[in-house]
């Protein structure tokens, strides 16, 4: 890991509680970190005043504004004897900017802020957290908290048995990566896996004579507890941090985290359509609503974003009229 994105949301808020977590970790990796604001909002200009040289200076007054509160933030940042330098763009919306950005600069991690608050808070927050998740190559890390790591647990959340219709190197990566972090900062590796077999797929151990049909649900859940053994010791995983539970990983992740006392839980995503993507995503939004800690989630190797390559660049739009207003 050579370079960590740091998606600043408001770059003049007074408090910035992910910068801390974004300044140690690239301290523990000895990588370099960027702060990146997307500009998202729209300008409205009267279209009798529109003309490039207003839209200009407006665009460049206020990228101004911004990178004034992101250069103190690097100030901090080498401080503390990490190399940091700031970016702003006019991309929108916020979750493709920051994928966008981060294919750009080459980064091996991207580091967001969880929008906090249940599902009163407005739709567009939870939808730009969860579509960061799922569009992008890069490793994410959301972060619930603004705590530092001192000798953190990382729960690795795995699915051996591939029960969920996951690619089989997946689980390999989330171990992987969260051995990386856990050596990185001097913390303690643990895997999990949830016992729930569902109808989304068939555990891949399963003889090809059995169908869901022919085997109980007893049987169905041996197999996978054969499974999860076998994939830790493949992965070198110690028994005694290895949780094998019985139930929906939708409760169960967040209540093995809080138990274990963990610090960041590592999953695997996928960017699915249709009626998988809708059964997943709900599982894996109900999981990051719940979760006491932050999350790391990485993706399949050869994973590709589908979105624009360009920043889509500066809104402008007419001001409301009188007569739009009243109607």
């Amino acid at each position: 890991m050579r370079r960590i994105l740091f998606a600043v949301r408001n770059p003049e808020a007074r408090q910035q509680p992910g910068l801390a977590k974004a300044i140690q970790l690239a301290r523990a990796f000895d990588a370099t970190l960027e702060l990146f604001h997307a500009i998202n909002d729209p300008i409205f200009v009267s279209l009798l005043e529109l003309n490039d040289d207003s839209v200009d200076r407006l665009r460049e007054r206020i990228e101004g504004e911004a990178r004034i509160p992101l250069a103190r933030l690097c100030e901090i940042a080498r401080k503390h004897r990490v190399q940091a330098e700031a970016t702003v763009e006019w991309d929108y919306p916020p979750h493709e900017a920051i994928v966008r950005r981060a294919n750009t600069c080459g980064a091996d991690l991207v580091i967001a802020e969880c929008h906090k608050g249940g599902r009163t808070r407005p739709w567009l927050m939870h939808l730009t957290d969860w579509e960061l998740l799922r569009l992008s190559p890069v490793p994410v890390l959301l972060l619930k908290n603004g705590n530092p790591y001192r000798r953190p647990l990382t729960l690795a959340a795995v699915d051996p048995a591939h029960a969920h219709a996951k690619p089989h190197d997946l689980d390999a990566h989330v171990v992987q990566a969260a051995r990386e972090f856990s050596r990185a900062l001097r913390g303690a590796l643990h895997m999990m896996h949830a016992n729930y077999p569902t109808i989304v797929g068939l555990p891949v151990t399963q003889p090809r004579h059995s169908t869901w049909a022919t085997l109980s649900y007893e049987e169905l859940k041996e197999q996978e507890r054969q499974a999860f053994e076998s994939f830790r010791r493949e992965m070198g995983v110690m028994r005694t941090r290895s949780h094998l539970v019985e139930g929906n990983p939708a409760a169960l992740i967040p209540r093995t985290a809080r138990e274990l006392g963990a610090d960041m839980v590592v999953m695997g995503a996928l960017s699915r359509s249709g009626l998988a993507r809708v059964f997943i995503g709900n599982t894996a939004e109900r999981v990051l609503e719940s979760l006491p800690c932050d999350v790391l989630v990485v993706k399949p190797e050869g994973f590709t974003a589908r979105l624009l390559q360009e920043p889509r660049g500066i809104r402008v739009v007419p001001p409301p009229t009188v007569a739009s207003l009243a109607s």
